[in-house]
């Protein structure tokens, strides 16, 4: 049995066709030792497989990922070989040129002007030819045709429009030096209304212009827009307001009564007189009156009118000839205006400031130029339709004696200090009873608004226009000997009265202001309103002194009986004293804040002089030095 079992080990089995029972026995016996040795290998080698396929699996993901990055990496690098070959065919590339669109052909090209030279050339298929405009930038390619559309250049000289040619597509301008040229003008301007004076943005190359700057020199001198102020809003001026519509209005509302009468409308109106009694604001409602007047008379739903207003000043200019320019760019802005059938109002404030008399000048002379430049406008070859020139000036004395005489600035009209019913009127101006009144003063007159707003005017009226003591100013005296007391009265102006009423309503606004967590309105009395109004007469400054003697000089500002009525009259009342600046004497005293010694009013004489304006000397007593 052992042997067997050895035979058995040795993998050395009996013949299976043996006849003897004991060897097939063995041999089955072998089998079932086979069978059952292969049975407990099995699972054994089972595990091993499933190890071997995990670790193939395992194996076969790495490569897989690996195979995947690689695959990436191969796409990637194709990219970037790709990118930079198109990058080196882009760089290789002929440089693209541009140039400027003339016009289009019927053959489906089209003429450029590029580097000097007007081409014709061909039309990419990709580009519009009918969406191609006159001056519109073009790219060329490297046979010079065109492959792309741009937009309209941006960048230039700046040129002054002149003219427009007869065709309409071209334009005379002049440059910075004063060389004249004339342009294209780029389709753009075709559209749109440009006048003489206008800045446009040039290309010199290819000589197009392109659109208008925004700010013309003119339009930096004047305003064209018409004020919204109208004669209602102006007060105690009645009198000069009917002048004026007279002088402006009629011409334009009655031309046929005028040509009838064979009269001239005048060509221009003065208005003069001392600071803040109302001159621009005249005339600033004369263009708005003057729109108003036309649109009822024509019927339309709204009438027109322009306001050029003139910013004197401004109009200096160091260059010789510059001020004169521009007085003949705003003159021929306002025949273009006026061709229309519009009327067109030129405002030149302070008028001094410009026109002096020739020959007053003491550094300079620019006014010998200036002045003939504007009488040339107003009555040269070229007349003026539809323009009314108005003057405003305090200093009418220093303006030239040409521009005033008849036949340029026919009409003068003096604007003068308001008396007390112009007082009265000026102030229902601002001191309306729409205001919250106090409620004392309603009390007063049973609640009613309107009666206390006007007893308020009246009080404040009649303490300001008393001729008492405590309203003296001076005392002037004149070389014949003759002596007149001048009041507070005789420097009053509708711009002091304004600032009267604007102080007597921040007096109860700022105790409002203090006061509004507990519930307190603003309330407007009359005490206020009369101490503002002695604040305002009394606060002036000191006179100054000047070399030689030592004396303070000013000029007196007032109005009194003799005052003159007219620039002519000047030479006719050599004693009478100067209407026109005011004199700061010692008008504060210690009572009122100013900080000034009480006492009279100080003498003042006049020396003897041959027209308006003479100096006044104020004759201060012992120890006013310190004013």
């Amino acid at each position: 049995m052992a042997a067997h079992d050895d035979d058995i080990n040795r993998g050395i089995r009996p013949a299976r066709g043996s006849e003897d029972p004991a060897g097939q026995v063995a041999y089955l016996e072998q089998e079932i030792a086979v069978l059952r040795r292969k049975l407990a290998d099995s699972p054994r080698h089972t595990r091993i497989l499933e190890e071997r396929i995990v670790e193939l699996q395992t194996n076969l993901a790495g490569v897989s990922a690996q195979n995947e990055r690689l695959a990436n990496t191969l796409r990637e690098a194709r990219d970037q070989i790709v990118a930079l070959k198109e990058e080196v065919d882009r760089l290789a590339q002929p440089p693209a040129g541009f140039g400027v669109f003339l016009q289009a052909n019927e053959d489906g090209t089209c003429d450029i002007f590029t580097g000097g030279r007007k081409l014709r050339v061909n039309v990419s298929p990709s580009v519009e030819l009918e969406d191609l405009r006159r001056g519109q930038e073009v790219m060329l390619n490297e046979a010079l045709n065109v492959v792309e559309a741009m937009e309209f250049e941006r960048a230039g000289d700046i040129v002054t429009l002149k003219e427009i040619l007869e065709d309409g597509e071209r334009a005379l301008v002049v440059g910075h030096t004063d060389e004249e040229r004339v342009v294209r003008l780029a389709e753009p301007l075709l559209d749109i209304t440009i006048r003489s004076g206008d800045a446009l943005l040039l290309d010199s190359r290819s000589g197009y212009v392109y659109e208008v700057v925004p700010k013309s020199e003119v339009e930096e001198l004047v305003l064209e827009e018409v004020p919204d102020i109208d004669y209602d809003k102006i007060g105690g001026l009645g009198d000069q307001i009917e002048l004026i519509r007279d002088a402006v209005e009629l011409p334009y509302l009655h031309p046929d009564l005028f040509k009838e009468h064979e009269l001239r409308p005048p060509k221009g109106i003065l208005l003069y007189g001392p600071p803040g009694c109302g001159k621009t604001l005249i005339a600033k409602a004369v263009a708005n009156s003057l729109a108003k007047k036309v649109a009822e008379v024509t019927g339309q739903p709204a009438g027109k009118s322009y306001f050029l207003n003139i910013k004197g000043p401004e109009l200096l200019n160091k260059y010789v000839g510059e001020t004169e320019r521009h007085i003949r760019l705003v003159f021929q802005r306002a025949r273009e205006k006026a061709s229309e059938g519009t009327p067109v109002i030129v405002f030149f404030d302070e008028m001094e400031s410009l026109f002096r008399t020739r020959g007053s000048g003491v550094s300079s002379d620019v006014e010998n130029t200036i002045v003939p430049q504007l009488l040339a406008e107003i009555d040269g070859v070229e007349g003026l339709e539809n323009v009314i020139v108005i003057g405003a000036s305090n200093r009418e004395d220093m303006i030239d004696p040409a521009i005033l005489r008849p036949g340029r600035l026919d009409v003068k009209i003096k604007i003068e200090r308001p008396d007390a019913e112009a007082a009265k009127d000026i102030f229902a101006k601002y001191l309306t009873p729409s205001l919250p009144l106090h409620a004392d003063d309603l009390s007063e007159h049973t609640g009613s608004r309107e009666a206390a707003a006007h007893a308020m005017i009246q009080s404040v009226v009649e303490r300001m226009y008393t001729e008492s003591e405590e309203n003296r100013f001076l005392e002037v005296t004149y070389a014949n000997g003759d002596k007149e007391v001048l009041y507070f009265k005789d420097f009053n102006s509708g711009a002091m009265i304004q600032n009267i009423v604007d102080r007597a309503k921040k007096w109860p606004s700022r105790h409002s202001w203090n006061r509004a967590r507990r519930g307190c309105g603003s309330l407007i009395s009359c005490r206020p309103a009369w101490t503002s109004s002695r604040r305002t007469r009394t606060c002036r400054t000191p006179p100054t002194r000047t070399t030689g003697p030592g004396f303070p000089v000013r000029r007196v500002s007032g109005s009194s009986s003799s005052a003159h009525s007219s620039p002519e009259s000047r030479a006719r009342t050599p004693d009478a004293p100067s209407t026109r600046w005011p004199i700061p004497a010692s008008t504060c005293n210690t009572r009122t804040g100013c900080g000034r010694p009480q006492g009279p009013p100080q003498p003042v004489s006049f020396p003897r002089s041959g027209h308006a304006g003479a100096k006044v000397v104020i004759d201060l007593p012992t120890g006013a030095e310190a004013l």
